[in-house]
């Protein structure tokens, strides 16, 4: 594998005014016809990926009482990334990335339908096993996504596209979270299950519409043996060995490792919903409150981070570091809020922070990463974000049933945890951003 240079400045001094994040949206979808597909097509599979998780949820807490059941649930959605690394690289590398998502979301949509004959706590097993079927095809779908769209956009486009990305994502989660809790406790959980597969054949059809060129699988045949043997331990030698010669990348990539430090969240909004603040004893309507507060706040936090930075890459390495403080307060607050209220704004605050680490992150990557390597580095980058995530799960799981400790410490624990990454990062902000002002 060749060298390639490590970052380089998106933009010190923006040449023109810059329009406000929420117009180049509107822009980059009207002119860009294939990338529009592609929101489209992330759009309503992120809404049925709401609707079904939290009824998932709801589904174990009410079967099993167990906030570890509800860990272990989140874990396999989670872990499998990690595992699926190398083979979820390499694939994204050597074969067309349009093609892998449209299988992987053909796969989802009909997997999910299984959640259907859970029935008993007798059936639990069954919701583990097409979980970790659904994620290992996700962790398939999601490098290419992201490796894929610098191929629709111009490098300007980049980081409003990405921005995009993160505000649907977000609005899925805020919609689809607050529609699905609803959904859950008034129509059952089947139906949020039945919405979700639709929603991923729904995206396959969209995706089926994209012209793009893939040269990537050109290149490939020349770097790559035609018939390879353990290709997944080649691909990660050759990504470790990259991230060698380029520490700026590998440092952006642990950035968003260190953003998984918080995911035991995804299981605390569930027992804060469902014990603390429930709504005339429904939990999955708080349930969907606090997400929907996550995601709303995720929506924001680009669009803030955009207009302070400006677009000069400086200024957004010292965005992430302030980021990982914001969310480590605001977490710290979450676990002494006294209503769902206040709770509900401690978690929009948190995830304005974390979105903002998200998109800066994800847009210097694929910025700086050539066509060929970049699914096999948004595969790392994905997998050991959810490796941390997938153990701060385990570790809230453990903490409620085994040491008994109450919701609130935790809350308050990943709040301190946070301000790990958030010291680590000032070194690397110091380096890279001082010699970026140089």
């Amino acid at each position: 594998m060749g060298s390639e240079s490590s970052l380089i400045p998106v933009s010190e001094r923006p040449a023109a005014p810059r329009l406000a994040m929420h117009l180049r949206y509107f822009t980059l979808l009207r002119a860009n016809r294939d990338f529009r597909f592609l929101w489209m097509a992330q759009l309503v599979s992120e809404l049925g990926d709401w609707f079904y998780s939290l009824a998932i949820y709801d589904l174990l807490l009410a079967m099993t009482g167990s906030g570890q059941a509800v860990s272990y649930a989140i874990i396999i959605q989670l872990l499998p990334w990690f595992f699926m690394t190398p083979v979820a690289g390499y694939l994204a590398d050597r074969f067309p990335r349009r093609h892998l998502m449209i299988v992987a979301d053909i796969v989802r949509g009909v997997v999910v339908l299984g959640l259907l004959l859970v029935r008993t706590t007798g059936d639990i097993w069954l919701v583990y096993v097409l979980l970790g079927v659904e994620v290992i095809f996700a962790s398939i779908f999601e490098p290419a996504r992201s490796a894929l769209l610098p191929n629709l956009t111009k490098p300007a486009e980049l980081l409003p596209a990405n921005a995009l990305s993160s505000a649907t994502w977000s609005f899925a989660l805020t919609l689809g979270a607050a529609l699905g809790g609803a959904v859950a406790a008034l129509l059952g959980r089947d139906v949020a299950f039945v919405v979700n597969s639709v929603s991923f054949f729904a995206s396959a059809a969209l995706l089926q519409r994209i012209r793009v060129a893939e040269r990537h699988t050109e290149k490939s045949t020349r770097h790559l043996p035609p018939v390879p043997e353990h290709h997944s331990l080649r691909s990660v030698r050759e990504c470790g060995e990259y991230f060698r010669k380029n520490p700026k990348v590998l440092t952006v990539v642990l950035a968003k490792t260190g953003l998984g430090c918080v995911g035991g969240v995804l299981l605390l909004l569930a027992v804060f919903g469902e014990r603390i603040f429930p709504i005339t004893g429904q939990g999955a309507l708080a349930m969907g409150l606090l997400y929907a507060a996550r995601g709303a706040g995720a929506g924001i936090g680009p669009m803030i981070g955009d207009h302070l930075t400006r677009g000069i890459e400086s200024r957004m390495w010292k965005s992430i570091s302030i980021s990982f403080f914001i969310m480590s307060a605001a977490y710290l607050l979450f676990s002494r809020a006294p209503n769902l209220l206040l709770a509900a704004l401690a978690v929009f605050v948190a995830h304005m922070g974390g979105s903002n680490i998200w998109v800066v992150a994800t847009t210097l990557i694929q910025l700086n990463v050539s066509d060929r390597l970049r699914g096999r580095v948004f595969a790392v980058d994905f997998g050991l974000n959810m490796l941390t995530a997938a153990a701060s799960n385990y570790l809230v799981g453990v903490g409620l049933d085994r040491w008994r400790l109450s919701a609130r410490q935790l809350a308050a624990g990943l709040g301190a945890v946070l301000l790990v990454p958030a010291l680590l990062w000032l070194p690397a902000q110091a380096k890279w951003g001082k010699e970026l002002s140089d």
